[in-house]
């Protein structure tokens, strides 16, 4: 999980363990996401496909959820890390933490739903 951009179900990561682990439950995996998230290790992130997603926080990002599919895309932006200062300054708040999300059609739906695709900048 650390290594993907995925933000993986709990269902997919027992998918994808279970084969090298046969006796382990889908319950271990629950059990082992709710202590990280506890440990703020793992964030438990929600989308519009009913599914509760897990993301590994490396870097401070935000994320962008396609409203058919549900797909979770990582984006960053150049003041992230810049708006908790500015909201403690503007507010007077010992900032412990902040949440963005952006919500649209990903690029793949797009053009299953024949859109003409959006503009995408490049870095």
């Amino acid at each position: 999980m650390i290594d993907s951009t995925a933000h993986p179900t709990a269902e997919m990561i027992y998918a994808k363990l279970s084969p090298q682990f046969p006796h382990m439950s889908v319950a271990t995996v629950y059990n082992n996401l709710r202590l990280l998230v506890d440990l703020n290790l793992v964030e438990e992130m929600s989308s519009n496909d009913a599914a509760t997603h897990f993301d590994f926080p490396i870097e401070p990002h935000y994320h962008a959820i396609c409203t058919n599919c549900g797909k979770i895309f990582d984006f960053t932006y150049p003041g992230v890390t810049d708006v908790e200062a500015v909201a403690a300054k503007e507010t007077g708040f010992k900032v412990s933490g902040h949440h963005l999300e952006v919500y649209g059609i990903c690029p793949d739906c797009q053009v299953k739903l024949g859109m003409k695709p959006a503009k995408q900048h490049t870095k």
